[in-house]
């Protein structure tokens, strides 16, 4: 059995050496980068049209809070929701393993595939919205699946390619959330909760797997309605908490927040000579785990949380596409910034290489920059954040996995998805899961793969839906063109005759 376990194990490291490997992180950078050169720089041109259009009309415009239709959820519940699958661990453990791996230097490639990845997580969206559909109970199911079906299905020989590659991506989906959006949050809970409390750690995984199945039974199964509703109480408190708690301790070592930006940028440039190619090396380094760890952070491209975005009550595509940008934006520019940032001012790495001076990484690291400011307060504000993060992060992709799962084997079936999927944080909690986890993170990249051919096949759609949306509404250079609100007719009907 134990020579079964290490092939598998062995298998799926080298695949997975390819899915996060170089080849797919170009493939990941360079669709956005390309969708940023097609639409002309959109996120830096119509930044401010993005601001004022999402969390900048939160007081001021109450489609964005609320939705009159019962079978969809308001803008606002869409991003938290997005955001509650996005922000978690990855924004704490995953910076500081990517300034360990890759040096401080890798904080600016993050940055780097948060700017690209917003046109991708943008072009996403604006897709998810344009090609969902309503599912037998009349609720909105979208996502990359059902525009690689609908939308690449459609084109020129593409009918084979769009059905596959949309089976593809839904299974990788169901697969990813037991492990990366289950079992691998559950381990993060149960792992921070142990670092706290004095008792035997069984017994501790045990109960907090109980609470854990409880209070996300009360969620889950009461649907989509009640997991927005959760969320939007729970990720913009702990967004805030988190940014703050990190902010004070920035501010406490703010001499050294000057030493820390610089030893990002000569990090990610290598301005200091190396001998040999060494500094090529470093460069190359930083680069990959920057990336890397960016992307894994945002999931711009992995086409995960378009499926939540295709459920708001938004009838533009692209207003849609710009919550996509302000989500890549607050995951990574704000939350992964301040983690860097207390990392690197804290004293807790070598400022220049980014090594642990402890020997301390990951999550470890993270707690122990956080107790250097606030003693034993600091660790249990920290675990108590990753609580919060990994618990929504289970929330969402629940709803994640329900809709891919919707997909392959119809509306009916879901309640066994759901009531397998709640089963699996007790399997998290109390076995080893190590190698289920890595199974999962190999499935959560593959699911790129088909997301990204479909995003780069239909590009030129998501152009002219930008242009349609800014010639009527940005410049207003035609008001009175007909909007691209669907590629179905009868729900282009039904976007028309709304009032908003």
């Amino acid at each position: 059995m134990d020579s079964i376990t290490q092939n598998i194990a062995s298998v799926n490291d080298a695949v997975n050496g390819i899915v996060w490997g170089v080849p797919a992180l170009v493939l990941l950078i360079g669709t956005g980068v390309l969708m940023t050169v097609l639409t002309k720089f959109f996120q830096f041109r119509r930044f401010g049209h993005m601001w004022k259009n999402t969390i900048g009309g939160l007081f001021s415009n109450k489609s964005i809070t609320q939705s009159k239709d019962k079978h969809s959820i308001s803008q606002f519940q869409s991003l938290c929701t997005a955001l509650s699958a996005t922000i978690g661990t990855g924004n704490i453990a995953g910076v500081a393993y990517a300034i360990t791996m890759g040096g401080p230097g890798a904080v600016f490639w993050m940055w780097i595939a948060a700017i690209v990845g917003m046109m991708t997580n943008y072009s996403e969206n604006v897709l998810g919205i344009f090609f969902r559909r309503r599912n037998e109970k009349g609720e909105w199911s979208g996502g990359a699946m059902y525009y690689l079906k609908d939308g690449v299905g459609k084109m020129k020989y593409g009918k084979a390619a769009g059905t596959v590659l949309a089976a593809l991506f839904s299974f990788f989906a169901v697969i990813a959330s037991f492990g990366i959006g289950n079992m691998g949050q559950v381990v993060s809970i149960t792992e921070s909760i142990n670092t706290l409390i004095p008792v035997e750690p069984t017994t501790v995984n045990l109960f907090t797997a109980l609470v854990i199945i409880v209070l996300a039974s009360l969620v889950i199964l009461g649907g989509l309605k009640r997991i927005a509703t959760t969320n939007e109480r729970i990720v913009p408190f702990m967004a805030v908490f988190f940014v703050i708690g990190s902010l004070i301790i920035i501010i406490l070592n703010i001499a050294k927040v000057p030493a820390a930006f610089g030893a990002i940028f000569a990090g990610a440039f290598n301005f200091k000579s190396a001998a040999g190619g060494v500094g090529g090396a470093i460069i190359a380094q930083a680069m990959t785990w920057g990336f890397k760890r960016g992307v894994f952070s945002n999931e711009a491209g992995l086409g995960s949380s378009v499926m939540v975005h295709s459920a708001s009550n938004v009838k533009e595509p692209v207003v849609q596409g710009l919550w996509g940008i302000f989500e890549v934006f607050a995951d990574t520019i704000i939350v992964c910034t301040c983690t860097a940032l207390v990392i690197l001012t804290s004293g807790v790495v070598d400022m220049e290489t980014g090594a642990s001076l402890s020997g301390a990484t990951k999550l470890g690291l993270a707690t122990e920059a956080f107790t250097k400011t606030f003693g034993t307060f600091g660790g249990v504000f920290l675990s108590v954040a990753v609580c919060l993060f990994a618990f929504t992060t289970i929330l969402g992709w629940s709803y994640y996995g329900t809709k891919a799962w919707e997909y392959l084997f119809g509306t009916k079936s879901t309640l066994a998805y759901k009531i397998a999927f709640i089963a699996m944080v007790a399997v998290g909690a109390i076995i080893d899961v190590s190698l289920a986890i890595d199974l999962s993170d190999t499935f959560n990249g593959l699911m790129a793969i088909p997301n990204l051919i479909g995003v780069v096949c239909l590009s030129g759609l998501v152009v002219r839906i930008t242009k349609n949306y800014s010639d009527r509404k940005i410049t207003k250079k035609q008001p009175d063109l007909e909007p691209m609100y669907s590629a179905f007719p009868e729900i282009q009907a039904e976007q028309e005759a709304r009032e908003d």
